[in-house]
């Protein structure tokens, strides 16, 4: 593999998600070759978090409208007035906060780009940004392609709850975002507050801007997100970032946003204009309706959630695993080391064969030079319809015959 002070932007971005190969190429990603190898063998696919059945009606419906209304060209750059003020609704009616939605809204192209642009924004060759691990594997690519320095904080398994003595050795006046994950992938693990008050606390401290990534933010099982932004002393220095997809199952149309003061919004826009530029015209009022949804929708979709958790966790214990219950989210994580495996990055490429099922090891979330705590870890996504649960438990059940 090539020196680091001598790789190209683009192998720094590939060795940031850790997919740079030793002959200097780029890897596919995991969930991608996963997904091909489910495809080739036949496998159910409980890898790539991704739903397999459409979201609601009234959703998909004002798409069609917007499509056929001739919503088709450029939106305005920080998104069609119609989301950015849903938006804004949406986060009063939640959480008591109350952006503008004029100046502290944008849309962005899914909350992939919104973590982009922020992360781009704010962080300079040498900066730090504190994180998670195991991590979603877009923030080590796009801390790298900034030039910055991504300070871990490991969450362990089963409970997936960080130390706080090590977060406050992380985070320093080198920090310059603090990267919240709050309902967790890959773990669905809820930060406490006592933990979310603490990184108050030293963003405050160490003047670092915190940037939260709540994708998952209605898809919590027991209780309620609360967002770090509602703590005291968070607005000011918080970009909150989340997304339609996984709360209305549309997860192709890529419709995201970030909210916060508008400071830090513009910043955030500086950078995404450059990106995408607009995206998604027509799906923009469609996501609009989504949040407008009444309650009882938002329960229903947390609700079925759970007990397709119930499922396919009970299939994993079945078979042997040991199961690490997910406060919120689409995935579900299981020790294969009581069924004699140790490397679970080889144990997921056999998982066809043995089983016919598809997972992901976390080990894909984490750097090979940190992985010792993980190497028998398999995430698996339970977003799926109840029957293709119930075949794969039953499938996964051979494994402890």
């Amino acid at each position: 593999m090539p020196d680091a002070e001598f790789l190209r932007p683009w192998q720094r971005t590939a060795a940031g998600a850790g997919l740079l190969a030793a002959d200097g190429g780029v890897r596919a990603t995991i969930f991608a070759e996963m997904s091909a190898l489910a495809t080739r063998t036949g496998a159910i696919n409980l890898g790539q978090g991704f739903p397999d059945e459409d979201g609601p009606v009234e959703v998909l419906d004002a798409a069609r409208a917007a499509i056929a209304a001739g919503v088709n060209q450029y939106p305005p750059g920080p998104g069609l007035p119609v989301l950015r003020e849903a938006i804004a609704r949406h986060q009063a009616r939640w959480y008591g906060l109350e952006p503008d939605p004029a100046t502290e809204v944008l849309v962005t192209a899914g909350a992939t780009e919104a973590l982009a642009a922020a992360l781009l924004a704010f962080v300079d060759a040498g900066d730090e940004v504190v994180a998670l691990e195991p991590a979603y594997d877009a923030y080590g690519a796009i801390v790298a392609r900034a030039g910055g320095v991504l300070r871990p904080v490991p969450v362990r398994f089963p409970d997936w709850r960080p130390d706080p003595e090590e977060l406050r050795r992380a985070v320093t006046d080198r920090t310059r975002v603090i990267l919240v994950n709050s309902p967790h992938n890959p773990t669905g693990a809820v930060l406490d507050r006592d933990i979310l008050e603490l990184v108050v606390e030293l963003a405050t401290r160490h003047d670092a801007i915190i940037v939260t990534d709540e994708v998952y933010e209605h898809l919590v099982f027991d209780g309620a997100h609360v967002p770090i932004a509602t703590l005291p002393g968070a607005w000011e220095r918080t970009v909150s970032i989340s997304s339609g997809g996984k709360t209305f199952s549309t997860t192709g149309w890529k419709v995201g946003w970030a909210t916060g003061p508008a400071p830090l919004v513009t910043a955030v826009l500086a950078v995404k204009q450059y990106l995408t530029y607009v995206n998604g015209a027509p799906f923009q009022p469609a996501i609009a309706t989504g949040l407008d949804l009444p309650d009882a929708f938002f329960r229903g979709a947390a609700d079925t959630l759970r007990h397709k958790r119930g499922v396919l966790a009970a299939g994993l214990e079945a078979a042997g695993f040991a199961v690490s219950l997910p406060q919120a989210g689409y995935f579900v994580v299981a020790d294969a080391s009581p069924l004699g495996v140790d490397d679970a990055d080889a144990f997921c490429r056999r998982l066809p064969e043995l089983a016919g099922v598809v997972g992901v090891p976390v080990t894909a979330f984490v750097p090979p030079e940190r992985r010792d705590g993980v190497r028998g870890l398999v995430r698996f996504a339970f977003c799926k319809r109840l029957e293709v649960l119930e075949e794969a438990s039953a499938r996964l059940a051979r494994l402890g015959a």
